[in-house]
């Protein structure tokens, strides 16, 4: 019996003509995922809430830089609304989408009994709304693609905790215990839903953390590397391409082996 051969990885990683929404990704993890993506032939939507200008901005890297359509939408994932004139804005210009990528999130330190009232509902409207929202204004419209696919953001500290960091912690575990119950329901349409969850990545995120913090963090990595967005963007292309077809429901760390 001849066996068909399978198509060289590398198409498998064409993107062409695809579609993807990647939210907060005007700088950082979010634009290296989104740059990543266009550099395979994938059209963007990118998303940001606190500077428009960053956003067209990127958008016309984008654009310059491999040749994809670029749509811009600007707004507060959490806000259930945006998500839905977002979902509206997509379908009419695109009339399709294949990969949902929810990156937008905040990292606001605190200790307990230290923290205020709106750092806890900022950052729950913002890491777990967000992505529910978004995830229930694009499901029907990924459902309409041959493989869809739902790539969350979380974090090692979703899998592992840190001082300081209880309502970011339990906003990135809420994030995983999303993407297994999203991955359980959405399967039946061929919609792949899975986590990356980063470690210690050089972004302004980690910008004000001090020296010797930063080196205890360092210290803890295996790989004795700080990780790069692109190591990150990266994983979300092999979760966005045809590579990860029979893939869902995984947390995928991309940490360099961090012990926290």
């Amino acid at each position: 019996m001849s066996i068909k051969s399978e198509p060289h990885a590398g198409n498998l990683c064409n993107l062409q003509d695809r579609v993807a929404v990647v939210t907060g990704s005007s700088r950082g993890i979010g634009f290296e995922i989104a740059r990543v993506l266009a550099s395979q032939g994938c059209n963007i939507v990118l998303n940001g809430v606190s500077n428009e200008s960053a956003i067209e901005a990127a958008a016309e890297t984008l654009r310059q830089d491999y040749g994809v359509d670029v749509l811009c939408c600007f707004g507060d994932v959490s806000d259930a609304s945006v998500t839905a004139d977002m979902a509206k804005a997509v379908f009419k210009k695109f009339k399709r989408l294949d990969v949902l990528v929810n990156n937008a999130g905040i990292l606001d330190d605190g200790l307990l009994g230290m923290m205020t009232q709106d750092q806890i509902n900022r950052t729950l409207d913002i890491n777990v709304k967000g992505p529910i929202n978004t995830m229930q204004a694009f499901s029907r419209l990924l459902a309409r693609s041959p493989s869809g696919s739902i790539i969350n953001i979380s974090s090692i500290i979703g899998r592992e905790g840190n001082r300081g960091q209880v309502v970011y912690g339990a906003s990135k575990a809420a994030v995983i215990g999303a993407t297994y119950s999203a991955a359980k329901e959405l399967a039946a349409q061929n919609i792949r839903v899975n986590s990356i969850a980063p470690g210690y990545i050089k972004t302004d995120m980690i910008s004000a953390v001090p020296e010797d913090t930063h080196q205890e963090r360092l210290d803890s990595i295996a790989m004795k590397r700080i990780g790069q967005a692109e190591d990150v963007a990266r994983t979300a292309l092999f979760l966005a391409s045809d590579l990860s077809l029979y893939v869902t429901g995984q947390v995928i760390g991309v940490d360099g082996g961090m012990l926290i």
